[in-house]
């Protein structure tokens, strides 16, 4: 049961607009102007102040997040919501018991799919994933920057970064990538959008730059041709939280610019990312491994982590390969721990 379903049940009379409007990923005035102008508010509010969301209501409102996902116009997809769920949906549920996870009942929905799997409103797949991926989703098929900022806050403030990024800003970044994949040229502007407002977020949660320490600090930086960063800034990000010194390159280092900058700052770990195969370079990584530094009798060697699903199948023989963000921040601290003594 999720916050807002305990809500419910605690106070057996609905969600507020707020809470509706964050369970759907919109904004609370976009709640209210679909009631205004197209009828899509609460079945039984009465007239009072504070209105309150029942389960038919707020499926009805799922229904028409979904259908403007796929670029209908809202006055259609009101009509369309209302018709297909109709004014006052047969069989009121018991105004105590929670909210259900969209499509669970099958006479509630015109489609199901499998019980606690999110699907986004305009075809996303996105598979088991927490409640918040399917309004994260939703608020950037709109391209609501309002909503998918305060979204990813509250993912990051209530998750922490590291299973932010794993367990919400992952799944909704493969989901959009795979409808990419699939559409054509449709959606690019959708994962552009949305990794913008992601690297936002890192940015404003990342802790302050912290002072280099001998033998401690972190070298971090795509491949050459590649500009898939967004990886890197949450790792960079996770490892500033644990008060460990990061130099972070960003995106496409030319192969001659990392070598340089492992011989002038002596890193005790430097991670490569690469998102395609094709990018991946076996050679670059174990030049970087083999670069020494340090006085005579104690040289040092950094240890380089290949960062990414682009090094799958090349892997870098005595080079790590964490398989995720969680497994990378337990390697750094690893290395880091050791060699600072």
């Amino acid at each position: 049961m999720n916050e807002d379903d305990d809500a419910l049940t605690k106070r057996g009379g609905g969600l507020t607009t707020g809470e509706v409007a964050r369970r759907l990923g919109v904004a609370p005035t976009t709640v209210r102007s679909w009631d205004r102008r197209y009828g899509l508010g609460p079945v039984g509010h009465t007239g009072g102040r504070h209105r309150r969301w029942a389960p038919r209501d707020v499926v009805r409102l799922e229904r028409m997040c979904a259908l403007t996902a796929t670029g209908l116009p809202p006055a259609e997809a009101a009509r369309l919501a209302l018709d297909e769920t109709g004014p006052d949906v047969p069989g009121q549920p018991d105004p105590s018991s929670p909210i259900p996870v969209p499509d669970r009942d099958p006479a509630e929905r015109p489609r199901t799919v499998a019980r606690g799997r999110s699907r986004a409103g305009s075809g996303l797949q996105m598979g088991d994933v927490r409640q918040e991926c399917r309004g994260v989703a939703r608020a950037a098929l709109r391209l609501d920057a309002v909503a998918l900022d305060g979204l990813l806050e509250s993912a990051v403030e209530e998750h922490g970064l590291v299973a932010a990024w794993t367990e919400v800003i992952t799944p909704t970044l493969q989901a959009v990538g795979r409808k990419w994949e699939t559409s054509g040229e449709r959606y690019v502007e959708v994962e552009h959008f949305l990794s913008w407002h992601v690297s936002g977020v890192l940015r404003r949660h990342a802790p302050p730059v912290v002072a280099d320490r001998p033998g401690a600090s972190i070298v971090l930086a795509c491949v050459p041709a590649e500009n898939h960063t967004l990886p890197l800034e949450v790792l960079a990000a996770a490892l500033a939280e644990r008060g460990l010194p990061v130099r972070m390159f960003g995106g496409a280092l030319p192969a001659e610019s990392l070598v340089t900058t492992v011989r002038r700052t002596g890193p005790a770990v430097v991670g490569l990312w690469a998102q395609s195969r094709t990018t991946a370079s076996r050679p670059l990584a174990q030049h970087v491994a083999a670069i020494e530094w340090g006085v005579r009798g104690a040289r040092r060697r950094p240890v380089v982590l290949t960062l990414g699903p682009g090094w799958s199948g090349q892997t870098v023989q005595g080079l790590p390969r964490p398989s995720g963000l969680a497994e990378a921040v337990t390697a750094v601290v690893s290395v880091v721990s050791v060699v600072g003594g």
